[in-house]
């Protein structure tokens, strides 16, 4: 696809426009873009912002600028004002990517190649220490209750970092992949290591099969493993809610009655032995009111002869004087 184009030198010639032209720079892509989302900070992320910044500008055709496959002297002398202005542009992507501290030092490099090959040397450090820290922290890393998506992202995330530190030499002989099968190994024994306890039962599963599965493979079974808990989980907890609040009321309205009746039981009158009042409010002595129905005579008699017999309370008009508990009335 070609279009036209005023010239940058201003001649106005038209120059065809090709749009997988290293030198072609799209109106959207100017100086202040930012093309990615990570900013280095020093050596611990370095890694991650080399392989972040590579793919973004490889997706726009602009790679050869910092690894020096496409150099000012390999363009004509035509295009040299395009060259320098792609390069400015990815120079200020460069420095837009990098962190303040970090800025100061490469704010006069006017080369994105130059910016790229410093950055490092600077920051490409990977001594023993740097590498026995992300060794430890794979093996130390735990799910602790987390989804196994995010446990197995954070753990894959470290590996490629482990194995971007401590690359080999590329081969095709058989020792080689006896390696790679010796790593693959190594990354199932350790994410099935930093699993929940939860998932114990399915991960001897697992370990019993022959041959082993990849890590992959691991991950896909453990996932399925946790679909299953969780709905399972969610039914149970649906279940007992739906029996826990009648329940809750029952044992309410159960305790209530309870207590009520036996606040009401608890209560004995001395004077009739009859229960549930007290001698204030016994109608024998205060009077009957005017529409009392008696109770039956049986029951009356039967809950005054176990008064008389359990109680040590000495009743009206059988004290041992011969009077009344009660002055106002007498023996009779």
């Amino acid at each position: 696809m070609a279009g036209s184009a005023e010239s940058p030198s201003g001649s106005g010639k038209d120059d065809s426009i090709i749009f997988d032209d290293p030198l072609y720079v799209h109106p959207s892509d100017n100086a202040t873009t930012t093309i990615i989302s990570v900013k280095l900070s020093g050596n611990e992320n370095f890694r991650i912002w080399r392989s972040s910044m590579s793919r973004a500008l490889k997706a726009r055709n602009k790679l050869g600028f910092v690894d020096g496959t496409f150099k000012k002297d390999n363009v004509e002398k035509t295009k040299e004002s395009k060259w320098e202005r792609a390069n400015a542009v990815v120079c200020s992507w460069l420095l837009s990517s990098i962190s303040d501290s970090i800025y100061a030092s490469h704010a006069y490099s006017d080369n994105a190649q130059e910016i790229w090959e410093n950055l490092f040397e600077t920051y490409n450090k990977a001594d023993g220490s740097v590498v026995f820290n992300v060794h430890q922290k794979i093996n130390s890393l735990k799910q602790n209750g987390i989804f196994v998506s995010d446990f197995f992202n954070k753990l894959d995330a470290l590996w490629k970092e482990f194995d971007g530190l401590t690359s080999l030499t590329e081969c095709t002989c058989e020792a080689a992949a006896k390696l790679n099968d010796h790593s693959k190994l190594m990354k199932l024994m350790q994410f099935l290591s930093g699993l929940d306890e939860s998932y114990n039962q399915v991960k001897s599963h697992i370990l019993l099969m022959d041959p082993l599965p990849n890590v992959k493979t691991a991950f896909s079974i453990i996932s399925r493993e946790e679909s299953l808990q969780r709905n399972g989980s969610l039914s149970n907890d649906s279940q007992s809610g739906s029996k826990s609040q009648p329940s809750a009321f029952n044992s309410k309205f159960n305790n209530k009655f309870s207590n009520n009746k036996n606040k009401g039981s608890s209560l004995q009158c001395k004077n009739c032995g009859l229960k549930g009042h007290t001698v204030e409010k016994c109608y024998k002595l205060i009077g009957y009111p005017k529409d009392y129905k008696p109770r039956s005579d049986v029951n009356q008699n039967s809950q005054v002869k176990n008064f008389k017999a359990n109680s040590s309370v000495v009743t009206p008009g059988s004290t041992d004087s011969g009077e009344s508990e009660f002055p106002q009335l007498t023996k009779d």
